[in-house]
């Protein structure tokens, strides 16, 4: 780190000028807000590597091994529910988003700060309903809920759906509250073609939380009122239609896809270009792609249903829209492979993040046009194919992304630095233990093993242990991160107010930043990461 950009900080921090519990159980400040959110996305990957690692254990014979076959259900029930909806969705918008937003665009504060809290207060309210269903009985169903065995499971599906109904009131206000802000609170100077890339991922994110949450509300309720009352809407015993649910489950979670890799992508931009001393290649056709994606999402859901009697056309067409996907996709790694060609590169620990986070896209994204293909996917359907392709497209890219932002703007969030040394091995730790952990899925799905099955051949042995050799790395790498991360807090060296030298308009504050973000009207007189121009003396 480069201590000696920024000299000045603020002696009145969002962190000292307060530190009662009650201030920070009743902050409208969108900082604090952030910083709570994150607490709260963590303990939920926490609790989803818990469910993870008894899986993977579970796996290393071909019979049983530590658990019983209705709880390998429940496991893998609980730990998709846990990481989907309680930590990828939530993680990056609502906690770096909610940090960083109004700073990156000069304001003091979201449009709607109550209902900000609000949010944070509906997520704890949901998410505390899935638990407790999780500690009643659990749930079976995989995180997918499909009828008809979701209305029918003996097992505590309905407080499970309805914490997840519940949760999606923190992310429809979220969205509301981030559009409301960009449209309204940009300071002067800061016009559209100056708005942070990162902000304009949360804008196209926010869209799509707004139109598309609702829907998969609708259907989880309804799927609770047929539990409830026995109405026939989704079991055909009862005159409903299966296949309904999966049409309206995937309008809402196929663009839900993108709730969660969207965000990824913006910090991808911001760590490039700060990495790269170079402002970002392809600006507009950037911030045109994540527009792209997340239009094309909302026609594509069809794609996860190649097997379930829709038409051949219908199929062909979802196919080829699932495709344009990877070409917006291709068009961002594109330009960041462009804004690091030629640059300044400092090999930091959010770079290296970087580097992981483009490797599993490339990868995953490959399969997924694969997957697209409907005389391949009717192959790979439901085997570990699918398992594999879904946590390098989905859950290797957020975390990578998580990481990164976690370790560039854990100097902005908390005015502390880490130890490189240990980032570094931990970094590598993690990117090493993700790809051993699913690379081996794919060979496995390829050989016909199927997903959430409790037993598998004899033959197939080793790769799940290779598969659950990567997991233990994964475990270790986030357990150095914790260490170091928590040892930072209390012995970390202060951070200087700039200490990677970036061009983000964020670090136009202190680190950490002051109550209302700036100590002076913040001027926004040149593109954001624009190297070129020697930045002015700043007052914090």
């Amino acid at each position: 780190m480069n201590p000696s950009a920024g000299s000045s900080q603020p002696d009145i921090t969002y962190l000292n000028h307060e530190t009662t519990v009650s201030s920070w159980l009743l902050t409208r400040d969108h900082k604090r807000i952030g910083v709570m959110f994150l607490v709260l996305v963590i303990l939920a990957l926490l609790l989803g590597g818990v469910f993870a690692m008894v899986l993977r254990i579970e796996l290393l014979t071909p019979g049983p091994t530590i658990i019983s076959a209705m709880t390998y259900n429940r496991m893998f029930t609980l730990h998709g529910v846990t990481m989907v909806w309680l930590f990828m969705i939530p993680a990056i918008p609502s906690a770096f988003g909610n940090f960083v937003l109004p700073i990156m665009l000069g304001a003091k504060d979201v449009a709607f700060p109550r209902l900000n809290l609000a949010s944070v207060y509906i997520y704890v309210a949901g998410a505390g309903l899935t638990l407790f269903g999780m500690l009643w009985s659990g749930a079976d169903t995989g995180w997918t809920f499909y009828t008809p065995y979701s209305t029918t499971s003996p097992t505590a599906v309905a407080p499970i759906l309805l914490g997840v109904f519940v949760i999606g009131f923190s992310t429809i206000i979220t969205g509301l509250n981030f559009i409301t802000t960009v449209h309204t609170l940009r300071a002067p100077g800061m016009h559209w073609s100056r708005i942070p890339l990162f902000v304009w991922a949360l804008y196209g994110t926010s869209i799509i939380q707004v139109v598309a949450t609702p829907v998969l509300g609708m259907v989880l309720l309804l799927v609770c009122f047929e539990r409830v009352f026995g109405v026939g809407l989704f079991d055909p015993a009862r005159g409903g239609d299966p296949v309904l649910f999966q049409h309206m489950f995937w309008f809402y979670s196929h663009p839900a896809v993108y709730i969660m890799v969207l965000p990824a992508m913006g910090v991808i931009t911001e760590v490039v270009c700060a990495f790269s001393r170079k402002n970002i290649f392809g600006y507009k056709m950037i911030a045109a792609s994540t527009f792209g994606i997340a239009f094309v999402g909302f026609f594509s859901w069809g794609h996860h249903m190649f097997v379930s009697g829709q038409s051949t056309f219908g199929s062909g067409v979802f196919g080829v829209l699932s495709m344009l996907v990877a070409i917006f996709t291709a068009i961002k790694i594109f330009n960041w492979v462009a804004t690091m060609y030629g640059g300044s590169i400092d090999l930091k620990v959010p770079l290296l993040y970087v580097l992981g986070f483009i490797f599993l896209l490339m990868f995953g994204g490959m399969t997924g046009v694969a997957v697209a293909t409907t005389s391949l996917d009717v192959h790979w359907h439901d085997t570990y194919f699918i398992v594999a392709h879904f946590h390098y497209i989905m859950v290797g890219a957020v975390l990578m992304a998580f990481l990164a932002a976690l370790h560039y703007w854990w100097p902005k969030m908390f005015g502390r630095v880490y130890p490189e040394r240990w980032s570094f091995l931990a970094a590598s730790t993690i990117i090493f233990g993700f790809i051993v952990t699913f690379l081996p899925q794919f060979l496995l799905g390829n050989l016909g093993m199927p997903r959430r099955y409790y037993q598998y051949p004899a033959e197939l042995q080793w790769l799940n242990v290779l598969s659950t050799a990567g997991a233990s790395l994964l475990a270790f790498g986030f357990s150095l991160i914790a260490v170091y991360l928590l040892w930072s807090l209390r012995y970390g060296e202060a951070s200087a107010a700039n200490p990677w030298g970036s061009k983000g308009y964020e670090w136009h504050s202190g680190s950490p930043p002051a109550p209302h973000n700036f100590t002076e009207a913040p001027r926004f007189e040149r593109e954001v990461h624009d190297y070129t121009v020697p930045e002015a003396p700043r007052a914090y």
